[in-house]
């Protein structure tokens, strides 16, 4: 306990899932949050997420921002700025999936995806990086997918972007140099979230016997990733990709 203490972290796309079990982890470990959410319509969960941190005994901030608008980011990382006077840690965490054969998709759904799941992580960083670098420090934690690796029918748009993500991490790792700030990614395996809602049964269990650890993992698998990411314990991790996936994909 106590990794995390006194460092001030933005995560987007964290009213749930992945994005909520991280923002829960951070303030266990002694870091004050912002929770960022996409619409206003999400308030209330980005509230009960807030509640949720504050009763660890740190702060929380809710912020609204549809990640892939710059207008939106800039005031988004002005507002946490103002709140926090740094950010320590950004995890870029906001993402959608659709599903759709490549012949039948159709522009406008692979742009939507791409400017949320991609777009969206260069405009976060973009916005962070200016006050880590005067800082000398500074944790960006990227949420790929261990699809990007395998890939999946009827995801080429969702794999493409989680692919470019984990390039883009690694490009960003060699112009950041000696700096003290690390950028990395973590790419989970098959996780129980509510991205599996709409999955048949069947596939599901498809997809689970696939798994050499045998099962779906629960968001508190995954969580470790980003704080141990988020931590000075990674001091030497630099553009690299951990996959919590139960033995799925072998990076």
């Amino acid at each position: 306990m106590g990794k995390l203490t006194g460092k001030f972290a933005l995560i987007t796309g964290a009213t749930s899932g992945i994005g909520r079990g991280v923002a829960e982890a951070f303030a266990a470990e002694g870091a004050n949050v912002a929770i960022n959410y996409p619409r206003q319509t999400e308030l209330d969960p980005a509230e009960t997420v807030a509640e949720t941190v504050r009763a660890k005994g740190v702060i929380a901030l809710t912020v609204q921002a549809d990640v892939s608008d710059e207008a939106q980011v800039k005031a988004m990382v002005d507002q946490v700025e103002k709140a926090f006077g740094r950010i320590d840690i950004l995890v870029n965490n906001a993402g959608i999936a659709s599903m759709s054969p490549v012949e039948n998709m159709s522009a406008k759904m692979w742009d939507q995806l791409m400017g949320i799941n991609l777009r969206g992580v260069f405009l976060c960083t973009r916005a962070v990086l200016p006050g880590m670098y005067e800082r000398d420090y500074g944790k960006i934690i990227n949420t790929a997918s261990q699809l990007a690796y395998k890939g999946a029918p009827a995801f080429s748009h969702y794999t493409a972007a989680k692919a470019a993500m984990i390039s883009f991490t690694r490009s960003l790792s060699l112009e950041i140099g000696a700096r003290n700030v690390n950028a990395n990614c973590v790419a989970p395996g098959t996780t129980d979230t509510a991205i599996l809602a709409d999955v048949d049964p069947a596939v599901l269990e498809q997809i689970r016997a696939s798994i050499p650890k045998g099962r779906i993992a629960p968001v508190s698998d995954i969580v470790p990733a980003y704080v141990f990411l988020a931590s000075d314990e990674s001091r030497h991790f630099v553009g690299q990709t951990l996959s919590p996936n139960g033995g799925d994909v072998f990076l």
